[in-house]
């Protein structure tokens, strides 16, 4: 699909989609998602220069991520979005900018592109194809601020369940069992947390290089007021990149933590398990051993011509039985 936007009173406004090579020439940006062949070519031919292919988009060095030619700056990056069954969808952006012109190129649907174009139709910042490009990266850094903030929410909220629940299995041990089972959700759910948040790091870190090597590019540009105001938006994108990927460091190391402790809860609670088919085998051996002595078939046992040999071996049985357990309720087993 070939999206073509352009400039109007200070608004972005969206061309058809069988548009003829001059307004490709004069658009502001061009939004290639999933291009076509056709159209990929259309646009070489309208702006004279060479798109890059899916498979030199997977590309990851920094070369062939980051470089200019034919007057053109090409800068790629990993954006992540969320698919439909809410997990992480991560695939390279590509950034073209010529002239006054921007060409992003891009194989999925991240979530900050239709957010950016519906707050530009309303106001742009900016007529040029570097202030769109800043504007899209800081619609992408406002978008993964607010993933990780859900994912620091996730996050939290699952470990007051785990160590809520480690507090509820000592207070009501009936609750065993369900709360078993609650922790194997969390396990996958916090699992899931963690391979976001990993790569939305990998995302941070190429949109980081991404945003120092269009620092570069611009800081050669001939200074002028819109010169200089890219420049401070760049370097207040810098920021917060380096601080969102501060914050996603410091969710794994949470993350690795509640992994841990939900694994080490899932272990106690298995433990708790074979103790009590250990501690049923020791109770119910003793009566098994005095059944199985009166049940030998011997010619004398003294206590088979006994009025009260079977009352006898009942409670033998039943003390046997219940001794071991008042011991280890003594010691704190039970």
């Amino acid at each position: 699909m070939l999206n073509a936007y352009g400039i109007a009173e200070n608004c972005l406004v969206e061309h058809p989609h069988d548009v003829d090579p001059l307004v490709l020439k004069k658009a502001i940006w061009l939004d290639l998602v999933s291009p076509s062949h056709d159209e990929e070519k259309r646009v070489e031919e309208a702006l004279g220069f060479d798109i890059p292919t899916r498979g030199e988009l997977a590309e990851i060095e920094a070369s062939s991520r980051l470089y200019q030619e034919n007057d053109a700056t090409f800068m790629t990056a990993n954006l992540i979005r969320r698919g439909d069954d809410d997990r992480p969808e991560s695939s390279p952006v590509t950034f073209i900018i010529k002239g006054q012109q921007l060409i992003t190129v891009r194989y999925h649907h991240p979530q900050a592109f239709p957010v950016y174009v519906k707050q530009a139709m309303r106001h742009v910042t900016g007529i040029s194809g570097w202030a769109v490009y800043i504007s899209l990266v800081e619609a992408v850094i406002d978008r993964a601020a607010d993933h990780l903030e859900r994912v620091g929410a996730i996050v939290e909220e699952t470990s007051k369940q785990v160590f809520s629940t480690s507090f509820l299995r000592k207070v009501d041990p009936k609750k065993r069992r369900r709360k078993s089972v609650n922790l194997e959700v969390m396990l996958g759910k916090v699992g899931e947390e963690g391979d976001f948040t990993s790569k939305m790091r990998e995302s941070l870190v190429s949109i980081s290089r991404m945003l120092a090597f269009a620092q570069a590019v611009v800081d050669q540009m001939k200074l002028t007021k819109e010169v200089k105001d890219n420049k401070a938006r760049l370097k207040t994108a810098q920021r917060d990149i380096a601080s969102l990927t501060d914050h996603a460091g410091f969710l794994n190391g949470k993350i690795s933590f509640l992994l841990d402790a939900v694994l080490g809860m899932i272990s106690i609670e298995q433990n708790a398990i074979i103790k009590i088919f250990t501690i049923a085998s020791v109770v119910f051996l003793p009566p098994t051993l005095v059944a199985s002595m009166y049940g030998m078939n011997f010619k004398i046992i003294p206590e088979l011509s006994w009025d009260y040999g079977y009352v006898y071996a009942l409670a033998l049985m039943f003390l046997s039985a219940v001794l071991p357990l008042a011991y280890f309720y003594r010691k704190g087993w039970l």
